[in-house]
C-alpha cells in the first residue's frame, strides 16, 4: 500500500507542476504589475516612514516635554492651553495626534478633569487606547471622577470597578473605595459593603485596607 501510494505521488506531481507553470505563462504580465507594485508600496512607505512620519513623531515629542512639566508641576490650564511659547495638550493632539503618543490623551483629559470641564475631560479620555494596564485603569477612573462632576454616579460607579479589573494592581484598591463610597451615597450599602470586603481580601497589602475596616463596620452597624 505505501508502494501505490508513493506511486500515485511521483505521477500527480509533474502534473500539478505543469499545471502551475501553464498558469504563470499566461499571467506572467499579471504577476509582474502585480509584484511591481508591491515594491512601489513599500518602497512609498518606508520613504513616509522615514521622511514624513519620523521627523514628525519627533517634532510632537519635542513639543510635548515642556507640556509634561507644566503638568507635573500642576500648572494644568497652561500645560492644556499652552502660553504662546509652548505648545499645550489641547493643541499638540490637533496638530500631532497619535505621532505625540497615545499619552497625550489622557495629559489633556486629566487637565480639564483638574479644571471642572468635566464633558472635555470625557472626550478626551475616551479617545486614549494605550496598552499599560496602570494607564488604562487611570483613564478609566479619570472618567468616573468627571462623571461623579456631572453628578452622574451610577456610570461614575461602572467606571471605577472597570478601572481596578483594567489595572489590577494595588492601585485596583483605590478605585474599589471610590466606588464604595458612591454606592453609599446611592443608597446601595450592600454592594459598598461588597466592595470594601473585596479591597480587604484581594488587595491587603494596600493604603486604603489599611482603613477599610471602619468602611465596614460603619455599614455593619447600621
Amino acid at each position: 500500500m505505501a508502494n501505490e501510494i508513493k506511486n500515485v505521488n511521483v505521477q500527480e506531481t509533474p502534473e500539478v507542476v505543469s499545471k502551475t507553470e501553464l498558469f504563470i505563462t499566461k499571467n506572467v504580465k499579471i504577476i509582474g504589475i502585480c509584484a511591481a507594485a508591491v515594491i512601489v508600496v513599500a518602497a512609498l512607505a518606508f520613504l513616509y516612514s522615514k521622511y514624513v512620519y519620523a521627523p514628525k513623531k519627533a517634532e510632537a515629542l519635542g513639543q510635548l516635554f515642556p507640556a509634561e512639566n507644566l503638568f507635573a508641576a500642576q500648572d494644568f490650564e497652561t500645560a492644556l492651553k499652552g502660553d504662546g511659547n509652548v505648545m499645550g495638550f489641547e493643541e499638540i493632539a490637533k496638530e500631532y495626534g497619535n505621532k505625540a503618543g497615545k499619552a497625550v490623551n489622557l495629559y489633556a483629559g486629566i487637565c480639564e478633569l483638574q479644571l471642572g470641564n468635566y464633558e472635555s475631560a470625557l472626550n478626551y479620555l475616551k479617545k486614549y487606547n494605550g496598552k499599560d494596564a496602570i494607564l488604562a485603569g487611570r483613564a478609566i477612573a479619570c472618567q468616573g471622577d468627571a462623571y461623579c462632576g456631572l453628578e452622574d454616579y451610577t456610570k461614575a460607579v461602572e467606571c471605577y470597578k472597570k478601572a481596578a479589573k483594567t489595572s489590577d494592581n494595588l492601585f485596583s484598591a483605590a478605585y474599589l473605595l471610590k466606588a464604595g463610597i458612591v454606592c453609599e451615597e446611592l443608597g446601595k450599602a450592600d454592594e459598598a459593603l461588597k466592595l470594601y470586603k473585596e479591597i480587604r481580601e484581594d488587595w491587603p497589602m494596600s493604603n486604603e485596607a489599611m482603613d477599610i475596616d471602619k468602611y465596614i463596620t460603619r455599614i455593619e452597624a447600621k
